[in-house]
C-alpha cells in the first residue's frame, strides 16, 4: 500500500464533494491483461480478439475478486461502503459480483449497486485491444506519436486520451457528490478511471502526471471525506490479496 502524507492543495481549488468516503477498486486480472503481458514477452503483433467491454476475468482474477469480498466483509458496521457504482464492462461487473457473493457469505448485508457508463475503461478506438507490440508493427506512425505525446495526452484515432477520461470522471464525481451526500461509496472500475479519479480529486490546477501511477489488479485506493472534500489516504493497496502468514511461516 502507498500511503500519501501529501500537503493539502489550496482549499479554494479543491472541488467540493459531500461524500463521507470513497474507495476505488480496479477489476481483477483479466484475459486481456494476460494477453498483453504475453505479447510484451514474446513480441506478438496480434491484437486480442473480441470487444474490450466483453473481456472476462481469469481464474486468478476471480480469486482476487473473492479476496476483495473478504476485505469488504472486514469493515465494522457503519465504517465501510454502503453504495457501489460499477463500470458496465464485464470484467468490472464480474469483480463486483464475486466480491458481493463472498461478502454476503461472510455476513455482510447487501449493498445498493448501480452501473454508470462514465466508469467504462479508456476507449482506444481503432486500436482496441492492441498490445503496444501490435501498435508498433501495424501503425508505426501512431506508435511514434504516442511516444512523443506521452500516455496522458495520446488520443488514438476514434478513442480517448486520459484527459478525455478525466472529463467524464469529473462529471461523475460531481454528480455523485450531489446525489449521495454523506454516503460512503465504492467504485469498481479500471486503471484509467482510477488515474483520472486521482487527478480530478487533486483539484483545479493539479499537474498532469509525467508517468501514470501504477494501479495493480484488484487493488484498493481510498479517499476519506469530511463532508466538504475528499482526501487521498492510500493508493493501490493490495495487502488483502496476501493471505496472513501461518505461525510456521513467521520468522523471529
Amino acid at each position: 500500500m502507498t500511503r500519501l502524507p501529501e500537503p493539502d492543495p489550496p482549499a479554494g481549488l479543491v472541488p467540493p464533494c459531500a461524500l463521507a468516503g470513497l474507495w476505488a477498486v480496479r477489476h481483477g486480472r483479466s484475459t486481456a491483461n494476460v494477453a498483453f503481458a504475453a505479447a510484451a514477452a514474446s513480441g506478438s503483433t496480434e491484437p486480442v480478439p473480441g470487444r474490450d467491454r466483453d473481456v472476462p476475468l481469469t481464474g486468478e482474477g476471480v480469486a482476487q475478486a473473492r479476496a476483495l469480498g473478504t476485505w469488504l466483509a472486514g469493515f465494522a458496521p457503519g465504517a465501510g461502503p454502503e453504495l457501489v457504482v460499477c463500470s458496465p464492462y464485464l470484467r468490472a461487473l464480474r469483480t463486483w459480483e464475486e466480491m458481493a457473493s463472498r461478502a454476503a457469505g461472510l455476513g455482510t448485508p447487501p449493498l445498493d449497486a448501480l452501473v454508470d457508463e462514465r466508469l467504462r475503461d479508456r476507449e482506444t478506438g481503432v486500436f482496441e485491444l492492441h498490445p503496444p507490440t501490435a501498435l508498433r508493427a501495424r501503425a508505426p506512425g501512431e506508435a511514434a506519436r504516442r511516444e512523443l505525446l506521452g500516455d496522458w495526452y495520446y488520443r488514438p484515432p476514434g478513442g480517448e486520451a486520459f484527459t478525455d477520461v478525466a472529463v467524464r470522471v469529473g462529471q461523475f464525481v460531481s454528480d455523485l457528490g450531489r446525489a449521495a451526500p454523506g454516503r460512503r461509496v465504492l467504485v469498481v472500475a479500471h486503471d484509467g478511471v482510477l488515474i483520472a479519479l486521482r487527478h480530478v480529486l487533486a483539484g483545479i490546477g493539479a499537474t498532469a502526471p509525467e508517468q501514470l501511477p501504477p494501479v495493480p489488479n484488484a487493488s484498493v485506493s481510498h479517499w476519506d471525506g469530511d463532508g466538504h472534500r475528499l482526501r487521498l489516504i492510500s493508493w493501490g493497496d493490495t495487502a488483502h490479496l496476501t493471505p496472513p502468514a501461518s505461525a510456521g511461516d513467521r520468522t523471529a
